[in-house]
């Protein structure tokens, strides 16, 4: 007899644990709170409706399936398992904090705050997850298979993103390269490059393309890549004409490191990075994995 089902809730400490861990007590809290205009009823509300989403969905594992349960800081240690469920119970970005760490479970976002969570990836209430869970292991519930990007230094460190992957001076400053698009090259100075997928549409490289333009983003199960440089300074040794693009399923785009070093980092999490030394190659394409989303039951 196989092993049952494994269910793994994935949530993050919210605001009101951290302003306890820094400041001690409740009454700490909302003095630095109080001081600044703010109070701690707004933030005690947001623990108290994620809280209540976390007793909802672990009450809707059936209680002869198995269980795991992480926070989003320790994501980097905890063993996943191939057959698992995640439950995703917070904002859009802590779906794409987890979706590096996974290889084709399927996740359920649930959101603990609707109507002020953009709800992109996390579409679910918390009352529908036990009807969700009966369908992912049953294999009928909806699965939308996300397109990630994925970054190669050329000693073969890899790193993958649900939503885009930056590469740039490791203080925001000038990051000088080479980049290569197909046939197109152009030695560069600039604050850094984003390739982004179709997630990341609502996101940094979003902003980037509303105020200077440059191609659209694909579909966010397209398997094809936007890419966009940002602030590209023009000077004798460094040009701005290649600036934006696409990649398709098979493209690469290619960045040659020309300062000390570059850093590349995936869905703003900065703590967990490469770097990538003076004459080292970092190739940015469409990754092999996706990320497997459940996004509803079939009518």
């Amino acid at each position: 007899m196989g092993l049952a089902p494994r269910v793994v809730v994935v949530h993050r400490a919210t605001e009101l644990d951290g302003l306890l861990e820094r400041h001690g007590t409740r009454g700490q809290a909302e003095f630095f709170l109080r001081t600044r205009g703010r109070s701690l009823a707004d933030v005690q509300d947001r623990h108290d409706a994620q809280d209540a989403a976390l007793t909802q969905v672990r009450a809707s594992i059936p209680a002869d399936w198995r269980r795991g349960d992480v926070e989003r800081e320790d994501l980097y240690r905890f063993a996943f398992e191939p057959g698992d469920v995640v439950v995703v119970v917070g904002q859009d970005g802590l779906v794409a904090n987890v979706a590096k760490y996974l290889d084709a479970q399927v996740v359920v976002g649930v959101d603990p705050e609707p109507g002020r969570n953009a709800g992109v990836l996390v579409t679910h209430a918390p009352l529908r997850v036990e009807r969700l869970l009966a369908d992912v292991v049953g294999g009928t519930a909806a699965v939308q298979h996300r397109t990630m990007v994925t970054a190669t230094l050329d000693d073969g460190e890899r790193l993958d993103a649900l939503n885009e992957v930056f590469v740039g001076h490791p203080s925001h400053q000038s990051a000088r390269y080479r980049i290569e698009a197909g046939t197109r090259v152009e030695a560069q100075s600039s604050s850094g490059v984003i390739v982004a997928t179709g997630t990341g549409a609502t996101g940094w490289a979003a902003s980037i393309r509303r105020e200077r333009g440059g191609p659209a983003l694909p579909a966010p199960d397209e398997r094809a890549l936007g890419w966009y440089v940002r602030e590209a300074w023009p000077s004798p040794a460094t040009g701005t004409s290649l600036t934006s693009g696409l990649l398709d399923e098979d493209g690469h785009l290619r960045v040659v490191v020309a300062s000390d070093a570059l850093v590349v980092f995936g869905d703003g999490l900065e703590q967990d990075r490469l770097t990538a030394t003076w004459g080292q190659t970092i190739d940015l394409a469409v990754a092999g994995r996706t990320l497997a989303l459940a996004v509803s039951r079939p009518s």
